[in-house]
């Protein structure tokens, strides 16, 4: 069984709705999601905020944190995640935001990669750094490790009673 099927079985046992907020994967992890029979009844939405003007307009990322930290960031990641469970009637919600080539920087190099997973107790956010894979293998690592993070984040929800 895959893992957006396990997340998705989960998630119906436990009533519990997601959404995404994707830049880099440009609506890849809602793609896998939805790509599995069942997933409506789970999946309340995703934004795909490929642009800092997105970001900004659609969930509520603030332009000072943009300018101090830079798209692809923890802090970015945090306020992108908040935003799609703020905008949503989810109980959970992801948000990926880094580079996945060609290209990066000494200081943001290709595959890093911040996460952010929102539910009503906050927001944990963390970086993985896949390397210089290619786009292609940064941006499927990245599907992969984020339905792992919503699967673990569902489990940490009650089952309905």
């Amino acid at each position: 069984m895959s893992v957006a099927a396990q997340l998705i079985d989960m998630a119906k046992e436990r009533g519990i709705m997601i959404a995404l907020a994707e830049s880099c994967t440009g609506g890849l992890v809602a793609g896998a999601i939805t790509e599995v029979p069942g997933s409506s009844a789970i999946f309340d939405r995703g934004f795909v905020t490929y642009t800092n003007s997105a970001k900004m307009q659609m969930i509520g990322v603030l332009s000072d944190t943009l300018a101090d930290f830079g798209a692809v960031s923890e802090e970015v990641a945090l306020e992108m995640a908040q935003g799609a469970f703020d905008n949503s009637d989810a109980q959970i919600a992801l948000s990926v935001t880094g580079i996945a080539g060609p290209g990066g920087s000494e200081h943001k190099p290709e595959g890093r990669v911040c996460f952010g997973v929102a539910t009503g107790d906050g927001v944990h956010t963390e970086t993985v750094e896949f390397g210089p894979l290619g786009r292609a293998q940064v941006r499927a690592a990245t599907v992969d490790h984020a339905l792992n993070l919503l699967l673990e984040g569902v489990a940490q929800f009650s089952l309905k009673i």
